[in-house]
């Protein structure tokens, strides 16, 4: 506790970043804890549960930046529609929202969240550069974005999870239901399954100028100062743990990166101190609890 105190500091600029308040508090966390009693799509025990509660989850969605712009028609519909470059924090934080409702919402709330993303994709579409039509409602799209995101959370807890023992393909299964829902017609449903969706995508994916420069952008993310020291640790790790496929289409040495991780676990250590526990987990239990429901 003592320590957590000490390390208060630094968790308060990192919930913010994360969730736009200081104490980590967010809209969303506070609609995480009602109505009392309400069950979810999961529950604690869940390796969905789990995964998404750990601060390995820092380096699972740098990584599933990473790995999404390798495909040119994901990536268009970011650079075209997106407004990440001028407000990284709000994508961010709008990204976390997503995946707190889902995982520790209501079941009404992550329908309404799911619901409130399909609408607003029905607006991305457009040409890429090489003049093919994208549309972000375009099922291959949205099972790229998912098996991206999917396989990144997962290997970054894998290396760096530190909140007890998860079944990778009950993991797979878990983010299969949010996968559908959000209109991904066969999302994989084992690690077996995930590294065939990842096969079948090969073809389709390139590296070119944008790709590194939207690469650049996330490794040099315009954080506070006192907090880029540490991203760029947690970037870097999130970049050894690419698919040894991925590294070789970035002209990416695989055997080189063993120390970011290793780095990545130490920094992590202490973010998980500091942080103490994810408040929409904890909102999330409190929910199924039958706990007083918070102030609107």
């Amino acid at each position: 506790m003592a320590t957590a105190t000490l390390l208060r500091p630094l968790a308060a600029p990192v919930r913010e970043v994360l969730s736009g308040r200081a104490d980590g508090q967010s809209q969303i966390a506070r609609a995480i804890a009602r109505p009392a009693g309400a069950a979810g799509w999961f529950a604690p025990g869940d390796a969905i549960w789990t995964v998404h509660g750990s601060v390995a989850t820092f380096v699972g969605g740098i990584r599933s930046l990473y790995l999404q712009a390798l495909h040119p028609l994901a990536l268009a519909g970011v650079e075209q529609h997106s407004t990440y470059r001028a407000d990284p924090f709000g994508r961010l934080q709008r990204t976390g929202a997503f995946i707190a409702a889902t995982t520790y919402g209501s079941a009404e709330l992550a329908q309404a969240t799911v619901d409130a993303v399909r609408r607003m994709h029905a607006g991305v579409r457009g040409t890429a550069d090489d003049g093919r039509a994208y549309s972000a409602q375009d099922p291959r799209l949205l099972e790229w974005v998912h098996v991206a995101l999917v396989d990144s959370m997962l290997t970054a807890y894998r290396h760096l999870g530190r909140d007890g023992a998860v079944d990778p393909d009950a993991y797979v299964a878990d983010m299969a239901v949010v996968g559908r829902a959000m209109g991904v017609p066969a999302p994989p449903e084992s690690v077996a399954d995930l590294a065939q969706c990842f096969a079948d995508f090969r073809a389709e994916l390139r590296v070119d100028p944008l790709v590194r420069q939207t690469h650049g952008f996330v490794t040099d993310a315009p954080l506070p100062l006192a907090l880029r020291p540490g991203y760029r640790v947690l970037a870097r790790a999130a970049w050894a743990t690419l698919p040894p496929w991925a590294l070789e289409m970035l002209e990416s040495n695989p055997r080189v990166g063993s120390l970011d991780v290793t780095a990545a676990d130490a920094a992590l250590r202490v973010l998980r101190v500091a942080l103490v526990a994810s408040p929409a987990r904890l909102a999330g239990e409190a929910r199924l609890a039958g706990g007083v429901e918070p102030p609107a």
